[in-house]
């Protein structure tokens, strides 16, 4: 039996559609601020990974090999043949999972924040851990963080609240199962299969996944670009909306008539 990602949906159905993945901790609601602005231009699909947010959380363990296919069942489910993709952190790992295994389906990519390969792979197996002894509150600061730069914290304190709360409303066997597909993911000889025309989005002050990171990725797919977005740390998207929004809308634009 299948098991189902929550998606929300936006926009126009006739809209080609963008498919965004949130990061590791986060749900679909991390990309509020992007959508009214992406809205009018797609059909806007966000969907929350296995074990977060609304969707399912299956026994483990996870790999990126079945977040990734479990998300080509879902486009399936949808009947939709492709899609545009933006994804932050383990969205990201997704994206370059779906566009190295199914090229065809993904026609633009955005990856933001987000790395082809995150070891050590002890650190993830110990927050995993962690988590499933203590659940999530025992490593919410620690990830916050890291989230968002010191001075966001301090001017936005309402944002960096609610994203706590999202991140402590994941089911912590979830969480960690995530954690342990990080573990073992390496997606750096796949990039090279990776056909979509990709913009590749780093936070300047990002110490989650740093813009070497993004640097690596961008070395392994023909034809990608490099953008780095500051202040920001490692949710830049909520960091720098105005930002953000704009790469998005700049590198997913195509032509009337093009799909």
């Amino acid at each position: 039996m299948t098991v189902r990602l929550h998606l929300a949906v936006d926009g126009p159905q006739d809209a080609p559609t963008l498919l965004l993945g949130s990061s590791l901790g986060t749900a679909a609601a991390m990309w509020e601020p992007q959508i009214p602005a992406l809205a009018e231009r797609f059909r806007v699909v966000r969907y929350d990974h296995l074990g977060h947010g609304r969707s399912a959380t299956p026994p483990g363990p996870y790999t990126m090999d079945l977040l990734g296919r479990e998300l080509l069942r879902t486009l399936d489910d949808l009947d939709v043949p492709w899609v545009h993709y933006a994804g932050l952190s383990l969205g990201g790992m997704v994206g370059m999972w779906l566009a190295a295994h199914a090229p065809h389906r993904v026609r633009r990519m955005v990856l933001l924040c987000t790395s082809a390969s995150l070891g050590p792979p002890e650190q993830w197996h110990e927050r995993a851990a962690t988590v499933r002894a203590a659940g999530l509150p025992t490593i919410a600061d620690a990830v916050v963080a890291r989230w968002f730069t010191p001075a966001f914290a301090t001017t936005r304190p309402d944002v960096v609240a609610a994203h706590r709360a999202m991140l402590t409303a994941i089911p912590p066997d979830g969480y960690a199962a995530c954690c342990e597909a990080i573990a073992a993911m390496d997606l750096r000889p796949a990039l090279g299969r990776i056909t979509a025309p990709t913009l590749v989005v780093a936070g300047a002050d990002d110490r989650a996944t740093p813009v070497d990171h993004a640097r690596e990725i961008v070395g392994g797919i023909a034809g990608a670009r490099l953008v780095v977005v500051g202040p920001a740390a490692h949710l830049a998207n909520v960091e720098q909306p105005e930002q953000v929004g704009r790469l998005l809308l700049e590198h997913l634009h195509e032509e009337p008539g093009a799909r």
